[in-house]
C-alpha cells in the first residue's frame, strides 16, 4: 500500500440548496449539511454525486427560473 493511497471513508452530504459534497465519515457534518445516505471510498462517493447531482444550479435559482418561465 502506498503512502498516497486514500483509505479514508467518506460520506456524501447535501445542503439546503441541494448541493452535494463529500465529508470524512468519522467527522461531524459541517453546519448546514446533512447526510445524503451514501458512504464509501472517495471514488464511490464522487461517482454517486455524479449520478444524482444532474442539475448544478442551486435549488433557489431553479425555483426562480421555474417561476419566471410560468410568468411569460
Amino acid at each position: 500500500m502506498s503512502d498516497t493511497e486514500d483509505t479514508q471513508k467518506y460520506k456524501v452530504v447535501v445542503n439546503h440548496e441541494e448541493q452535494y459534497s463529500i465529508w470524512p465519515a468519522d467527522r461531524e457534518n459541517a453546519l448546514g449539511w446533512k447526510d445524503a445516505g451514501k458512504s464509501g471510498t472517495k471514488a464511490e462517493c464522487l461517482e454517486y454525486i455524479k449520478e444524482v447531482w444532474t442539475d448544478m444550479r442551486p435549488l433557489s435559482l431553479r425555483k426562480k427560473m421555474e417561476e419566471a418561465s410560468k410568468g411569460s
